[in-house]
């Protein structure tokens, strides 16, 4: 069985309800013992849920990359992560099994980041905004030049929590946190024009946000990004109907819980993009990506020989990380 999860590393009127319904309370790091002491494990109240808020999947997700690197053929290496996932996140990926039987997505699709971000400062960045950072730790982890300019855009109490959990460290290129609610298109505008006045060349990255997102508030988001001209490339990644079905089936209930139902898996594939000012340039497979790290468990690798196109999926479970180019003239 195919599977990947897109919990975030953390737009019209339904979507701000359903922002204002993911906002984290706020985040301590009390509750993070695990960094001296793995064996300290976060207490719930009886009465609230596994995963409270959204920003909880963050946590959850930060366990994969620790663990990730702390092997000795690791991929990538993120020494933050383990302090970020904190007592809180080994607590939801000890409670939530099929994590770790699907840990191949998540190591899979940051590595995919990983390799485009790369390959997009070597072609010339000089700005990458991250929406919906999360607990993203590139600025720290990543080899970047120390003239790149990274913008990580969130929530603040997901930032507030990640400032004082990296305090001591230093990132490797210049660091900007600007708190946001996404859901408030003229702030967002506002935003991406005032960056896009002080780059030549800038990336956005939204890594496990859109599927939260309805489709039409996707593109809404895809053309007010296209309008910063400065702005040449995004990085998103995306979910065939197939997968989507699968994944309600198997994880919807726990995120829908938390006021963050999974909603986007354009038929069309990447080609849905065009509609919103994007031109698909490259397509990492999730699946194959995995199968190249050698991270797929033995019973998935039969399915990673299939031939795939980089267009409509289906009902075939399928997910990518995909690089869109703007294009030159954005309809609106």
């Amino acid at each position: 069985m195919i599977f990947a999860f897109f919990p975030a590393d953390s737009i019209c009127c339904s979507f701000r309800a359903r922002i204002r319904s993911m906002r984290p309370r706020k985040w301590t790091t009390g509750a993070q013992k695990s960094r001296s002491d793995p064996k300290e494990q976060y207490t719930p109240r009886v009465d609230e849920p596994l995963i409270r808020d959204i920003s909880d999947t963050a946590r959850w997700v930060a366990v994969y990359r620790a663990r990730e690197s702390e092997r000795p053929d690791a991929v990538f290496t993120d020494p933050f992560a383990r302090a970020l996932a904190g007592a809180r996140g080994e607590q939801i990926a000890h409670a939530i099994p099929f994590g770790d039987q699907n840990a191949w997505a998540f190591i899979a699709r940051t590595y995919a980041f990983d390799r485009f971000v790369e390959q997009a400062v070597a072609g010339g960045a000089d700005l990458v905004i991250n929406l919906a950072a999360g607990l993203d730790a590139r600025p720290y982890r990543m080899a970047l030049p120390a003239s790149l300019r990274w913008v990580e855009v969130d929530l603040p109490e997901i930032l507030d929590y990640k400032t004082e959990v990296l305090a001591s460290h230093t990132p490797r290129c210049g660091l900007e946190r600007i708190p946001l609610d996404l859901s408030n298109a003229d702030a967002r505008r506002g935003l991406f024009n005032r960056l896009g006045r002080t780059a030549t060349r800038a990336l956005v990255l939204a890594e496990g946000l859109l599927i939260y997102l309805m489709a039409d508030e996707v593109c809404a988001l895809g053309l007010d990004i296209a309008g910063a001209t400065s702005v040449t490339h995004w990085i998103v990644d995306i979910a065939s109907p197939g997968l989507l079905k699968m994944m309600r089936e198997q994880t919807g209930a726990v995120v829908a819980a938390a006021g963050a139902p999974f909603v986007f898996a354009p038929a069309e594939g990447p080609a849905f993009f065009e509609r919103c000012g994007w031109t698909p340039e490259q397509v990492q497979s999730i699946l194959k990506t995995a199968h190249k790290l050698k991270r797929l468990p033995l019973m998935m690798r039969m399915f990673a020989m299939l031939p795939e196109s980089d267009g409509s999926q289906g009902d075939r479970p399928w997910s990518g990380v995909v690089l869109l180019r703007r294009q030159l003239e954005v309809r609106s």
